[in-house]
């Protein structure tokens, strides 16, 4: 784990905080599951939830959503997940010029902008670092995220 000392960010000392997420479906769309380990310090916090006829990108994308709403002031928080879905358009600044063009793509809605706004807006209230990490590999979090979005799934039927 990385050190979890305080670093400065704007004129404050902010916790160091890191989240792990993965999401998955069971059909596509289909009975989904997230889930969310957030680190700070010494200190482990998990949180899961599912959903009925949903696809495997929204729940991706709602694992980084709920483990980021989980915090309670400004942090530097490293987000770790295995889905290039969610992670690419900050990694790459897509996701500015989508909320440019009013989260519009060729004249329609952006498919899951209800998930991208809220996303985007919590992205600005922290310091955050998108990491792509390879999935079903040897990461203890990422597979321990896996295990309980599809743990979620189960419970759906």
């Amino acid at each position: 784990m990385q050190n979890a000392l305080c670093r400065p960010f704007g004129e404050q000392l902010v916790k160091k905080v890191e989240i792990y997420t993965d999401g998955a479906c069971s059909g596509n769309p289909g009975k989904g599951g997230w889930a969310a380990i957030l680190i700070y310090k010494d200190t482990e916090k998990i949180i899961s939830g599912g959903h009925d006829n949903t696809t495997n990108n929204r729940m991706e994308l709602l694992a980084i959503l709920s483990g980021l709403t989980q915090l309670k002031e400004q942090c530097n928080v490293t987000v770790y997940s295995d889905s290039a879905y969610a992670l690419n358009p900050f990694i790459k600044g897509w996701i500015y010029e989508w909320r440019l063009k009013d989260w519009k793509h060729k004249g329609n809605d952006r498919k899951n902008a209800d998930i991208w706004k809220p996303l985007y807006d919590i992205v600005q209230k922290h310091k955050v670092t998108f990491v792509k990490v390879k999935a079903h590999s040897d990461n203890e979090y990422n597979n321990k995220c896996d295990k309980l979005a599809k743990d979620e799934i189960k419970k759906l039927h």
